[in-house]
């Protein structure tokens, strides 16, 4: 598995059908579509993918973001830049959070200021902006991966509500 994975399955959910194509799941992704390929044969062979490489093994990717995501792509707050808010500091999560200290994907014009979080696919903050079901996904993850137990509970039982 590499991150990139991850977003790919992500976007999927987000689209809501199985009836997806790799080029435009690509070009929304600002991905290659050999990158997107090469993603979905891994997924398969992860299981996360159905024999047809269309639908997400839901369950199964649900278990690898509660049990397995922070071990296999971990992250640590970094200094502090502008960018766009995640983890605890995006929606749903900081509708339900109120704390000072903020992560951010690192984003030329992004509005807040906070701890760097390193996306897991470098184009993912261009994505968030432009679906907003992506962007909650993406940052839920992301209190999965850097967030305390507090953040963590609300994040699984958040992903739960959205992806099984």
């Amino acid at each position: 598995m590499k991150p990139q994975d991850i977003v790919v399955l992500l976007k999927i959910i987000a689209l809501g059908n199985d009836n997806w194509q790799q080029i435009p799941l690509a070009q929304s992704l600002r991905m290659s579509q050999s990158e997107v390929s090469q993603s979905v044969a891994r997924s398969k062979y992860a299981g996360l993918l159905d024999h047809s490489g269309k639908r997400v093994m839901r369950l199964a990717l649900m278990d690898f973001l509660q049990y397995g995501i922070a071990v296999v792509f971990p992250v640590k707050p970094g200094s502090v830049v502008r960018g766009l808010p995640t983890a605890h500091s995006a929606a749903p999560l900081n509708e339900v959070i109120s704390s000072g200290e903020h992560y951010v994907w690192p984003f030329a014009t992004g509005q807040v200021r906070g701890q760097a979080i390193v996306p897991l696919y470098k184009s993912a903050p261009q994505a968030a902006l432009e679906d907003q079901n992506l962007y909650a996904l993406l940052a839920l993850t992301d209190a999965l991966r850097a967030g305390k137990a507090r953040e963590k509970n609300l994040a699984i039982e958040e992903l739960k509500s959205r992806i099984c």
